[in-house]
C-alpha cells in the first residue's frame, strides 16, 4: 500500500518545490522594484565590460575569423565564475531598472524592458547550462563542449540588456544616463 503511493508523494514534493521557488522568486521581484534608483544603481557589481563586449560582439557580428577567440580566452573575458554570478544578478537590476524607467516613457520602456526581459532569459538559460556543465566536470571530470557556446549566448545577452537600458536612459532621463553609464 505504501509503495504505491510513492509516486504520489514525489509528485507533491516536486510540485511544493516549485511553489517555493515561484514565492522565492516573487518576493525577490517584489523588492527589486520596490527599491530605489540609486539604491539598485549601488547594487550594480563590476564587470569587465570590455571583455564582455568582445565576446557579444564576436558572437552577435561575426566577422571573417569567427574563431579567433578561444574557449579558454572566453572564459577570461566573462570574468569567469565570478562574471557569471556577476552578470545575473546585474541582469535582475537591469531590469528592476527598465522598470523604473516607465515612469519617465511608459512607452518605449514598455516595450524595450520586455525585449531585456528576453535577453535575461537567454542570459539565465547559458548561465545554468554553464553551471550544469560545471557540475558535470565535477562529477566525471569531462567538460561540456557547448559551454564556450553557453558563454558567448550569455555575454551576448547581457551586453544586448546593458546596451538596450542605456539606450532607454539616454532618451527617458538624461540626467540619470551618465551615472548609470559609468557604474554599468
Amino acid at each position: 500500500m505504501m509503495l504505491q503511493m510513492l509516486p504520489y508523494y514525489g509528485i507533491g514534493f516536486l510540485l511544493m518545490g516549485f511553489i517555493a521557488v515561484a514565492v522565492y522568486t516573487q518576493r525577490r521581484s517584489i523588492k527589486l522594484t520596490s527599491d530605489s534608483w540609486d539604491v539598485l544603481v549601488g547594487r550594480v557589481e563590476q564587470v569587465n565590460v570590455a571583455g564582455l563586449r568582445a565576446v557579444a560582439l564576436d558572437y552577435l557580428d561575426p566577422t571573417e575569423h569567427q574563431t579567433r577567440i578561444q574557449p579558454e580566452e572566453l572564459w577570461t573575458l566573462v570574468g569567469g565564475e565570478v562574471g557569471l554570478r556577476r552578470m545575473r544578478a546585474n541582469a535582475d537590476l537591469m531590469l528592476a531598472l527598465a522598470a523604473h524607467a516607465q515612469q519617465w516613457n511608459f512607452e518605449e520602456a514598455t516595450i524595450v524592458g520586455e525585449r531585456m526581459r528576453r535577453d535575461c532569459l537567454r542570459l539565465r538559460r547559458a548561465v545554468l547550462r554553464i553551471e550544469l556543465g560545471m557540475l558535470r566536470y565535477s562529477l566525471l571530470q569531462r567538460f561540456s563542449v557547448y559551454a564556450p557556446f553557453h558563454l558567448q549566448e550569455a555575454a551576448g545577452a547581457y551586453y544586448l540588456m546593458r546596451q538596450r537600458l542605456l539606450a532607454l536612459c539616454s532618451t527617458s532621463h538624461a540626467g540619470r544616463y551618465q551615472g548609470l553609464a559609468a557604474t554599468l
